[in-house]
C-alpha cells in the first residue's frame, strides 16, 4: 500500500467528517449568533436562554439531517473496511 492510498483515505476521512458534523455546527452558530444577539440588545444576561434554544434547534437538525449523516459515514466505513480486506491480499 502506498502513501497515496493513505493519503486518499486520510482525505475521504477528513472530507467524510466535514460533511457529518457541519449541519449541527452550523445550526449551532447560527442559533448562537441569533440569541447573542437578542441577549445584547435586551440586556438579558440569562444562561439557560442561550442553552435550551440551542439545544432544541441541534436536537431537530440531527433529526431531520440523521439519515444523511447515517448515510455518510456508513459508505465511509464501507471503503475503509474494504480497504482493509484489499490489503490483507
Amino acid at each position: 500500500m502506498g502513501y497515496e492510498q493513505f493519503i486518499a483515505i486520510g482525505r475521504e476521512t477528513l472530507l467524510s467528517t466535514a460533511l457529518t458534523v457541519t449541519p449541527v455546527l452550523l445550526a449551532g452558530l447560527i442559533i448562537g449568533l441569533i440569541v447573542g444577539i437578542f441577549q445584547a440588545a435586551t440586556s438579558i444576561n440569562e444562561a439557560t436562554l442561550a442553552f435550551v434554544p440551542k439545544l432544541i434547534v441541534v436536537g431537530l437538525v440531527l433529526v431531520i439531517a440523521g439519515p444523511f449523516m447515517i448515510s455518510t459515514l456508513t459508505g465511509f466505513f464501507q471503503t475503509i473496511f474494504s480497504e482493509i480486506g484489499r490489503i490483507n491480499r
